[in-house]
Formats: C-alpha cells, sequence, structure tokens
C-alpha cells in the first residue's frame, strides 16, 4: 500500500500552463500519475499532454472529479493558489514554491486545519508512491516500490536515501517531502502514524535537520506510538548558532534545535540514528534483519 496518494488519486496541477508546470506534467504522467486536469486562469481552452486546462479550481473539480493538487506558482500567488484549492474541497494539496513569505502562510496553514485539507509544503520537492503515483520533482526512476516509508526536511538527501535502499533491493511505500520552511503543512507527528497503520510499511526513515522543535516532537510520538523499526539522520551537526543552513527552518537559535540535541531524543526513543548519510540505508536494511 501507500500513503495519501495511489492509483486512484485524481490530480490537477495548479499553474499547468507554465514552464515548469509542462515539464512536470509530462515526467508525472510518465510515472504513472493520473493527472485529470490542469488549471490558469483565462487558459480554458487550452490542453497539456492531452491534460484539459481550467480558469478555476471549482471548475476543475466539478468536472473531472479532482482530489489532488499540485501548485507550480510563484511566491507571491502561491498562499491564494493554496487556498483556492482547499476552498474547492481538494484533499491534498502539494506546494513546491520556495519562498512563500511566512506571513502569508499563517492563515493558509490555519484555514487547512480548519477544514481538514492536508498540505504538503511549501518548498518541498513533493511526494511519491513508487509505481504509483507522483505529485513532485523527484527522480522517478531511482524509486522502487517496496515497504519503507521516508519523512524528509531534505531534497538532496531523501534522493540519497531513496538511491541507497533501492541499491539494496529495498523499496519504497511512499516518500514524503515535508518541506523546509518554518511554517509547512504536514509534519512528522501527522505522517507517522500513516506509516504506522500502513500494512505494507515495515520500516520508516525519518531525515531531519537543525532548527525548530520537530523531531523532538516526532521522538515523543516515536516513543508512545510507533512499533516499526525507524531509522533517522539529522543534518547540520556543524552549522554555527545563529547562521541559517539552506532552508529557511534550518537555523539554532537560543540554543535550542541542534542536531544534538534531536539526535539524543531520537535515540532515547528507541530510533536508530545514522552517523553519516551514507549509513541510513544500510542501518535500515540492518533493523529490517534483526
Amino acid at each position: 500500500m501507500s500513503i495519501l496518494i495511489d492509483e486512484q488519486t485524481r490530480a490537477m496541477v495548479q499553474g499547468i500552463t507554465g514552464g515548469e508546470g509542462r515539464f512536470h506534467t509530462e515526467r508525472m504522467l510518465q510515472d504513472g500519475t493520473n493527472i485529470v486536469a490542469g488549471v490558469t486562469p483565462g487558459k480554458a481552452s487550452e490542453s497539456v499532454e492531452g491534460v484539459p486546462v481550467f480558469d478555476t479550481v471549482s471548475d476543475a473539480v466539478a468536472e473531472t472529479g479532482a482530489n489532488a493538487s499540485i501548485l507550480f506558482v510563484p511566491p507571491p500567488f502561491a498562499a491564494d493558489a493554496i487556498l483556492e484549492a482547499a476552498e474547492a474541497g481538494i484533499e491534498l494539496i502539494v506546494c513546491l514554491t520556495e519562498g512563500v513569505p511566512v506571513h502569508d502562510m499563517l492563515p493558509v496553514r490555519r484555514y487547512v486545519d480548519l477544514v481538514g485539507t492536508k498540505l504538503i509544503g511549501p518548498n518541498t520537492p513533493g511526494l511519491i508512491s513508487p509505481g504509483k503515483s507522483k505529485l513532485g520533482v523527484m527522480a522517478g526512476y531511482i524509486h522502487k516500490p517496496g515497504s519503507i516509508g521516508i519523512i524528509s526536511r531534505s531534497g538532496t538527501l531523501t534522493y540519497e536515501v531513496v538511491h541507497q535502499l533501492t541499491t539494496l533491493g529495498i523499496g519504497q511505500s511512499t516518500c514524503v517531502g515535508i518541506g523546509g520552511d518554518p511554517i509547512v503543512g504536514l509534519s512528522y507527528k501527522e505522517l507517522l502514524p500513516m506509516f504506522e497503520q500502513d500494512p505494507e510499511t515495515e520500516g520508516i526513515i525519518l531525515i531531519g535537520e537543525i532548527g525548530g522543535s520537530a523531531e523532538e516532537e516526532a521522538a515523543e510520538l516515536i516513543e508512545r506510538e510507533i512499533s516499526k523499526p525507524v531509522v533517522a539522520f539529522i543534518a547540520g551537526r556543524t552549522a554555527p548558532p545563529g547562521r541559517r543552513m539552506g532552508h529557511a527552518g534550518a537555523i539554532i537559535a537560543g540554543g535550542s534545535g541542534t542536531a544534538e540535541a534531536k539526535m539524543q531524543a531520537l535515540i532515547g526513543a528507541g530510533v536508530t540514528v545514522a552517523a553519516s548519510p551514507a549509513e541510513i540505508g544500510a542501518s535500515m536494511a540492518e533493523r529490517l534483519s534483526s
């Protein structure tokens, strides 16, 4: 099985007629995604790769029954695009956009929580259930259908871990990039129980980084509720305090959010914490065989 997306997902692409939207629509179709609609205001008479384009999300939902959306929308308009999709009843929204203002995301996060819409991102590569569906920009060919769930704040490290697993003959159930901004949608604590409840997910890999408290919160939940083996890696161990490293959310401030604190919390919850990215795949293989 998988979480969040599968063969039955009916996806739309907001911003489908732009360069990025067109390019990745083609790639997502090649990876098996069931894309039923695109949305670009004023382009309702067009189509992209055989996908009909609509002026509004509500029109697309009414005509096609779309239930998921991926956004290729510039930062100034991303928040409104998320709200439009949520108001139209879209169940899952994936916002790839980097640089969405934090103040824009405050009311967005409150609204999607209020209506029960699941949001991935912003500033995410998306998610993929190999062999079933992809709402994102990751290279589908490195993935392999299987039983390991991945939750990550780092797109680059996700690709490295997926390559390790696939090389070892270990497939993935669903890989989710939660995004690297200070305010994002679904986090570890929402996604971990989904993998725990998925009967075909046998293990979970958590890729974290410095800044914030999401990993410590995940450790508390793992200790209480997760029975499946978990392997983790925390990026940014050498980052100096007060300096942002890569993601907007990856900053150590006030003595909190350090890699060491996160690692200790996870180890205390029974998680295997890899010392380097190169050890993550092998660590999961070892946990599965023990």
